[in-house]
């Protein structure tokens, strides 16, 4: 096991900065997923601890050792891609231990790893496969076997799941969290996908603009984002955004208008707001937890999609399009009665995109 320290890492190439000034500590034995749009580096930062990059400038410790000139065979780290990248002519047992026999490994102790790995990932009865006899989930636990047996300090995953259906990808998700727990090492995982960083991730690297948007716990990412990017790009659905302004003691967004009394936000003066709030706390008359609430409104519903145990209703709200997710049992209505609490609002600087108030769990 390991610490990975990343100091100042920025890479260009030609005059586009791809990532500037990155610092990160990742912990020992610590799962840190790195998530972001697509062309946001995180796959070139994953790939600059691997060393297959090299940082235009920064430094890159492994255990508190400088690995700036180190190899990639010497990094003591195993990668896993999303491709798989096994060798079609030889069967499962060989490509799990061709890297060692490469580095010449005794046969006992490739052995000794191969039958480990095996157990772990299930793969006992496949041993004497081809890669072409296997389906995609089972060709992905080749390549995390082949990782897994080289006993690295730190384990790095680009994207492994992205070739997978959806229902392997849930799998698999759990999967690598149950290995993760059983080695106990540090797994450093870049993935596009919201739902497996917020499933699996110890803490999420939000990655935007060249820099880091937020470092955090799952739960903080979601319920506390730190700018309204993260807000809009962490979630299934992402937060509904809408321009607010506080005038006259009262707070206006959309068609609401209510006294700042009823909400967190310590301001006196005039001023321009966005206002924030998740499709899921913006309960339908039909869902049980509507009458608690105290901010309520009707609207036109302009699309919906089943997706079996809820739905998500779109609706026109202010000047913009806002999503609700409600029970697959309410009926399809052209119109629907909605409210809000105050206590799930988020509040962000008009300038800054920053929230305005850090902790939203108060008492009304």
């Amino acid at each position: 096991m390991a610490k990975v320290d990343l100091i100042d890492i920025s890479k260009s190439f030609g005059n586009k900065d791809i990532l500037k000034d990155i610092n990160l500590q990742i912990n020992d034995g610590e799962f840190i997923v790195l998530v972001g749009a697509s062309g946001c580096g995180k796959s070139t930062l994953l790939r600059m601890i691997a060393g297959l990059e090299k940082q235009t400038k920064g430094d890159i410790l492994i255990d508190e050792k400088n690995v700036n000139d180190t190899a990639p065979k010497d990094r003591d780290i195993a990668m896993v891609f999303q491709n798989y990248a096994l060798y079609p002519h030889l069967n499962v047992k060989d490509n799990i231990s061709l890297s060692l026999k490469v580095k010449n490994v005794a046969k006992c102790e490739i052995e000794r790893r191969i039958s480990r790995a095996a157990e772990i990932l299930k793969l006992e009865e496949y041993l004497k496969s081809k890669p072409k006899e296997l389906s995609g989930g089972q060709r992905q636990r080749v390549a995390l076997a082949r990782a897994i047996v080289r006993e690295p300090k730190v384990f790095l995953m680009d994207e492994p799941l992205s070739n997978l259906d959806a229902k392997l990808r849930s799998e698999m998700r759990a999967e690598i969290k149950k290995l993760h727990q059983k080695l106990k090492t540090t797994f450093i995982y870049v993935t596009h996908d919201q739902t497996e960083a917020l499933t699996m991730g110890d803490r999420i690297v939000v990655l935007n603009n060249s820099g880091i948007e937020q470092v955090d716990t799952p739960y903080n990412i979601y319920n506390h984002p730190e700018s309204i990017f993260t807000a809009t790009f962490m979630g299934t659905n992402p937060m509904n955004i809408i321009e607010a302004e506080v005038k006259g003691g009262f707070l206006v967004f959309g068609n609401i208008t209510i006294s700042l009394d009823s909400v967190p936000l310590e301001i006196t003066q005039e001023k321009r707001l966005y206002v924030g709030i998740r499709p899921e706390d913006i309960a339908c008359s039909l869902n049980p937890s509507y009458h608690f609430n105290l901010i309520k409104f009707s609207a036109n519903i302009t699309f919906e999609e089943n997706l079996g145990s809820y739905k998500n209703v779109y609706f026109k709200f202010g000047n913009k399009e806002f999503c609700s997710n409600v029970s697959s049992q309410v009926p399809k209505s052209g119109n629907l009665d909605f409210s809000i609490n105050p206590r799930d609002l988020h509040f962000f600087d008009w300038e800054s995109k920053k929230p305005l108030v850090k902790n939203l769990d108060f008492n009304l």
